[in-house]
This record gives structure tokens, C-alpha cells and sequence, in this order.
């Protein structure tokens, strides 16, 4: 049987989040879609709150994954514990709340975050995949968001988990790759699955906020801009019968 997972890129505030509400659930019937995993971590532009959690699940999400914004909005702490449908980074450590691998009947997720020039503190997502991958039950499917800023790194990771995970996207730079592609042993892969928020933005915030930025200037808090916004991500059909991928398709749903 082929499953497939819809992969979700970045929400970036309350408009990327009314978007995936209004066109969510339409794709995944379009897409015939089996399991839905949305990277929420900018979803209150820095961070993410107990009530876009819950907005996200309604809108029909399975798992929202984090990354370097995890704590951007500290009310999500105990949130982060009490409930199995979000993980922050496992690299992060265990000292900080919540998890970073879970299984949900036949599909495990897993999340990290890079260290090159984004989490230098956090411990190695390479020998981190190696002990999740060790432990526990062994699921049919493997996803991995990887939440990181080089696309070396996220590429290095991809050979490294090669036919030992189903698929591996990443996250965090807000801009869709055209590398889609199946690996030599099977694991599906894109370098960053792009974001949903506002189209006539800079990775989601007033175009102005980050022109200032750039210019040496106070931005000031971040604001989402007003207009038409898009829905980015990518659909990995995986076969059931080796827990491999066959398939990588682009979405982009405006």
C-alpha cells in the first residue's frame, strides 16, 4: 500500500494559519493524504501558542514539529509535555520540556535542529538520529523534519539516514528547493519544504521590517502583512511493504 504524507513548511502568523485552515483539509483529499505533519514554530510569528496548536489540529494536522523558535512563547512549556502531537527539537536535550520522537501507530517523527550557524549548543543531530533510531518499537514509515539553516547540512544528514528513514524534509529558511528527489536507498528528501504565510512578504514579516533590518535600523516586533498568502510543503508517497519512498511531489496551494 502507498501511504502518503504531506509535509507542511513553516506557518508564519495568524494569516499562514487562517490559510491552512481554509485549504488544508481540501488538499489532503485532493492529495489523498494519509498523515499530515506542519511545522507550526512561527505561528505566533516567534514562537507558538497553546491556541495556534490547537488551531493547526483543527485545521487538520496530525503532528506539528518546532525548531529554533520552540520557546519563543513560553506559555507553550507545559503544553509541550501534556501533549504527544508536538515535538520540539530532540537534540534540545532533556532538560527542557517536551519530546523530540514519536510514534503514531505505524509512523514515527522525529525533529532536530541543526548546529551550523543556528543551535551550536544543541548536541549532534547525526549521532542524535543514530540513538533514536536504535531505541524503542520500530515503526513501518520514519519522517525527520530537520530544522536547520545549511543546506549542507540538511543534504549530509539525508545521505547519512539514507534507507534508514522514509523521508526527510527541511524546515526554517521559509524558501521552497527544487531538489525534490528519491535517494539511492529509498529515503525521499527536499533541502526546505518553504513556508505558509503571506505571499508579498520577507519570509512572512512587512517587507519593510526587514529592508530596515538589512539597513541597520530598529524593525521593530515582527508583523505579518496583509494580501494573499500560500500554502508550501511536499507530498512523500512511501511504501508500505519496504517503509521506503517512491515519490516526491512540490505543493504550493495560494
Amino acid at each position: 500500500m502507498i501511504y502518503n504524507i504531506l509535509a507542511v513548511g513553516d506557518m508564519v502568523g495568524a494569516c499562514g494559519v487562517k490559510h491552512l485552515s481554509r485549504c488544508l483539509r481540501s488538499l489532503k483529499k485532493r492529495k489523498s493524504i494519509h498523515f499530515t505533519v506542519v511545522n507550526g514554530e512561527n505561528a505566533a510569528m516567534v514562537g507558538l501558542t497553546p491556541n495556534d496548536a490547537e488551531d493547526i489540529f483543527a485545521a487538520g494536522a496530525d503532528v506539528i514539529t518546532l525548531g529554533n523558535h520552540t520557546f519563543g512563547k513560553m506559555q507553550i512549556r507545559d503544553y509541550l509535555d501534556d501533549c504527544p502531537y508536538i515535538l520540539r527539537p530532540a537534540n534540545l536535550g532533556s532538560r527542557v520540556p517536551g519530546r523530540g520522537y514519536a510514534v503514531y501507530d505505524c509512523i514515527a517523527v522525529m525533529n532536530l535542529i541543526g548546529r551550523c550557524d543556528l543551535s551550536f549548543h544543541a548536541s549532534n543531530p547525526f549521532t542524535t538520529a543514530d540513538e533514536l533510531l536504535k531505541a524503542g518499537e520500530k515503526p513501518t514509515f520514519t519522517l525527520v523534519d530537520f530544522h536547520a539553516e545549511a543546506t549542507s547540512e540538511k543534504l549530509a544528514l539525508a545521505y547519512y539516514l539514507d534507507g534508514r528513514v522514509s523521508a526527510l524534509w527541511g524546515t526554517h529558511t521559509h524558501v521552497p528547493t527544487a531538489d525534490e528527489e528519491v535517494f539511492p536507498k529509498g529515503t525521499g528528501y527536499l533541502t526546505d519544504l518553504g513556508m505558509t504565510g503571506a505571499v508579498r512578504s520577507v519570509l512572512g514579516i512587512e517587507p519593510q521590517q526587514s529592508v530596515e533590518t538589512f539597513l541597520g535600523g530598529l524593525a521593530g516586533r515582527y508583523r505579518a502583512p496583509e494580501g494573499p498568502c500560500k500554502l508550501q510543503g511536499a507530498v512523500f508517497s512511501l511504501d508500505s511493504d519496504t517503509g521506503l519512498c517512491v515519490g516526491v511531489e512540490r505543493v504550493d496551494v495560494r
